[in-house]
């Protein structure tokens, strides 16, 4: 499966692109159009999403992006369930803005991924973007987090993830994937801009 998954589908820019950033591409501008419109569904076509970019990822050398989607594996089925039940009494969750006191911890929280596994990938791994790796991880994590809890501000830290993604595919080779964070990134707006409608 996977050695089908690593086949090449398509050629993008002259570089031979797999059948799993192809289909990892589809599942995850689908993901995002439904997570903009606040559909249920995005989290259990995300998490096919995240499974099929760990392989491109993991075959690129990106392994901290790749062990990142099993992280997004748990956060997706923990979003399923608290957009069903993580609502006052059980009940489905409701758009709002980020406390202060929330602010606080993501930014300790970014700080602290940044630093670890940047260390981790500039000493253990083969990575050839260490910081730039740990960076895009932390960020997706702490967008991720705020997305399960229907925080506005999630919007802007994808945002800002995928204005570093884009170049960093791009010089991984991944043009296919770097347009598709293009595309997340217009899709990241438009939830932006949802998401503000939703919350008034």
């Amino acid at each position: 499966m996977i050695d089908w998954l690593n086949s090449p589908a398509v050629v993008a820019f002259g570089v031979p692109t797999s059948w799993a950033e192809v289909l990892g591409f589809a599942t995850g501008l689908l993901t995002v159009g439904l997570l903009v419109r606040q559909h249920i569904l995005n989290w259990p076509l995300g998490v096919l999403n995240v499974l099929l970019l760990m392989v491109v990822f993991w075959t690129a050398g990106l392994y901290a992006d790749a062990g990142l989607q099993i992280v997004y594996i748990v956060l997706g089925l923990y979003g399923w369930w608290a957009w069903l039940f993580g609502g006052q009494d059980r009940t489905r969750l409701v758009v709002r803005v980020t406390s202060r006191a929330e602010w606080l911890g993501l930014a300790v929280a970014g700080a602290v991924l940044t630093g670890g596994l940047c260390l981790f990938l500039d000493r253990l791994t083969g990575s050839t973007v260490p910081f730039a790796d740990a960076l895009t991880t932390a960020l997706s994590l702490l967008a991720t987090y705020g997305q399960t809890r229907k925080l506005l501000e999630n919007w802007w830290i994808w945002i800002t993830a995928d204005l570093i993604y884009i170049p960093l595919y791009g010089y991984k080779g991944l043009w296919l994937t770097a347009i598709l964070y293009v595309a997340f990134l217009v899709l990241c707006m438009l939830g932006l801009r949802s998401w503000r409608r939703a919350l008034r």
